[in-house]
C-alpha cells in the first residue's frame, strides 16, 4: 500500500540534497540524510544527492577524513539544471553548500538549509583566536537567504534566534527502531559493566571527560577521528574499536551496559536515540542535546558530575523502570521527522 500525500505538499517532488558530509564518514549528519532520502522515496518523492563522491576533493584542515570538493560549482550547476529540482536543501556549509547557495541566489531558486553542528564552537575549540561572534556572523550570511533554516530542537531554535537568525523551523531527529533494537544474546569479550561511547573521536566531543573517569568494568569507544591516536596512547585500558556500522554497530550497542555521551556541543545527539532503541540507559551532562532528547525521562541520568550520571544510569540498567529506554525510543519515529522536513521546504502542491 502506497503512503498517501502529505497535506500541503505535492504528491511527487524532485528534491536535491546538497551535503559536504557523506560516506565513508560515519556520523549523525550522514545517517540523518541517508534515512531522510530513503523515507522521502518511500513517500513517492525523487531524491538526488550532491556530495563529494566522484569529485576532486582535498582533506579538510584538522579533519583529514572529511573530504571537501574543490571548485565544484560548474559541475554542480549542470547537475541542478539537468535534475530541475522542485526543492533544494543545503545541509552543510562546506564548499558544496557554498556553491549551491551561490547558484540558487544567481538563478532565483528558493532553497532551505539546516544547522546540524555547533560550527562556531568547533572552530573555537581548534582555533581559540577566532572570535565566536565572527563565525556566527558568517553563518548568518550563509543561512540568511534561505526560505527556512532547520534546527533539531526548540532550545536550539531559541538560541539561534538570540544570535540573530531568522526563518527558523524545527526538523527533529528520529531513530530506525527496526534496525536498532535489543539483542538478548549479544555479548562482548570485555569485563562488565561496559560503558559505551559512539561518535567522532575529536576534541569538541569532550570525550576525555569520559575516558578519565574512574569506573568499574570497561570503557568502549566506537568511532574514529583526529584525537584517536593520542587518546589510544593516553588511555591504554580503553578499548577503541574504530568506526562500526550495520549489524556490528547494533550488536555493540545491544551488548553494552550504559551509553555515555560526554559532549557539551551537539545540537541533538542521534546516537542517544540509537542507544536507547537498543536498550541502553544514557549518562550525559544536562546540556542542550541530552536535555532535549532525554529531559527528565527515567531512561537516563543527566548530571554535571559525569561519574555520578554514569553510576545512576548503571542502576537503571540493572533495575529498569517504566518506560524502558527502548519504549522511550519507540516514540521518536523517522516518519514524523520526514514529514516535518517536507513541510519545511515550502513547496506548494501542484495545481493539478
Amino acid at each position: 500500500m502506497q503512503p498517501g500525500p502529505v497535506p500541503g505538499v505535492a504528491a511527487h517532488l524532485k528534491i536535491l540534497i546538497v551535503t559536504d558530509a557523506w560516506k565513508p564518514q560515519v556520523n549523525g549528519v550522514v545517517r540523518t540524510l541517508e534515512v531522510l532520502g530513503q523515507d522521502l522515496a518511500d513517500l513517492g518523492h525523487t531524491v538526488r544527492y550532491a556530495t563529494p563522491e566522484g569529485r576532486f576533493t582535498v582533506p579538510m584542515p584538522t579533519y583529514p577524513e572529511i573530504r571537501l570538493a574543490l571548485f565544484p560549482r560548474a559541475t554542480l550547476e549542470k547537475e541542478i539544471r539537468s535534475f530541475a529540482p522542485d526543492a533544494v536543501h543545503i545541509a552543510t556549509e562546506g564548499t558544496l553548500g557554498l556553491s549551491a547557495r551561490a547558484i540558487c541566489i544567481k538563478y532565483g531558486i528558493s532553497f532551505s538549509t539546516s544547522f546540524h553542528t555547533r560550527f562556531p564552537e568547533y572552530v573555537k575549540a581548534r582555533f581559540p583566536f577566532v572570535p565566536l561572534e565572527a563565525v556566527y556572523a558568517w553563518l548568518r550570511w550563509f543561512h540568511g537567504p534561505a526560505e527556512a533554516m532547520m534546527v533539531a530542537t526548540q532550545s536550539l531554535k531559541r538560541e539561534m534566534q538570540a544570535h540573530g537568525f531568522h526563518h527558523l523551523r524545527i526538523w527533529s531527529r528520529g531513530v530506525d527502531v527496526e534496525r536498532f533494537h535489543p539483542i538478548p544474546d549479544a555479548t562482548l569479550p570485555y569485563e562488565a559493566p561496559v560503558w559505551l561511547y559512539v561518535g567522532r573521536v575529536a576534541v569538541e566531543k569532550n570525550i576525555e571527560e569520559f575516558l578519565a573517569l574512574d569506573l568499574p568494568g570497561t570503557k568502549l569507544v566506537v568511532g574514529d577521528g583526529p584525537a584517536r591516536a593520542a587518546l589510544t596512547q593516553k588511555y591504554p585500558a580503553v578499548r577503541f574499536l574504530g568506526a562500526l556500522d550495520g549489524d556490528a554497530l547494533v550488536r555493540t550497542y545491544a551488548a553494552s551496559t550504559v551509553f555515555v555521551f560526554p559532549s557539551r556541543t551537539d545540537t541533538f545527539g542521534l546516537v542517544l536515540l540509537e542507544a536507547m532503541a537498543c536498550g541502553l540507559p544514557v549518562a550525559a551532562y544536562p546540556v542542550q542535546g541530552p536535555l532535549d532528547v532525554v529531559g527528565d525521562a527515567p531512561v537516563g541520568v543527566l548530571d554535571e558530575d559525569l561519574k555520578k550520571a554514569c553510576l545512576g544510569a548503571l542502576q537503571i540498567a540493572r533495575a529498569p523502570g517504566s518506560p524502558t529506554p527502548r519504549e522511550f525510543a519507540l516514540g521518536h519515529s523517522w516518519r514524523a521527522c520526514t514529514l516535518q522536513f517536507l513541510r519545511n521546504i515550502l513547496v506548494e502542491p501542484d495545481p493539478d
